[in-house]
């Protein structure tokens, strides 16, 4: 499977910028449904509040899907990769 990643950073209400991947099948190309699953995600962390718009979430990359990913992207559509600020 290849998937989409799109690279993201969205500041938090405390200030700091988080830092996360929005990983998706690579034939979803809807921004409205990536910007969805973020707003999914983001309201996890208590910041569904935050705006995610196209200055905060970009197509990266295509590559071929991680193991550790799969199984979340079969069920929910998609995957998070964590990287700076997102406990």
């Amino acid at each position: 499977m290849q998937v989409a990643v799109w690279d993201t950073y969205v500041t938090r209400r405390n200030g700091t910028i988080m830092h996360f991947d929005i990983i998706v099948p690579s034939e979803i190309n809807n921004t409205g449904v990536i910007y969805g699953y973020g707003k999914e995600y983001l309201a996890t962390k208590g910041e569904g509040a935050q705006d995610l718009h196209s200055e905060a979430c970009r197509f990266c990359h295509v590559e071929s899907v991680r193991p550790q990913w799969e199984s979340a992207i079969r069920q929910k559509g998609y995957f998070i990769y964590e990287m700076e600020n997102c406990e």
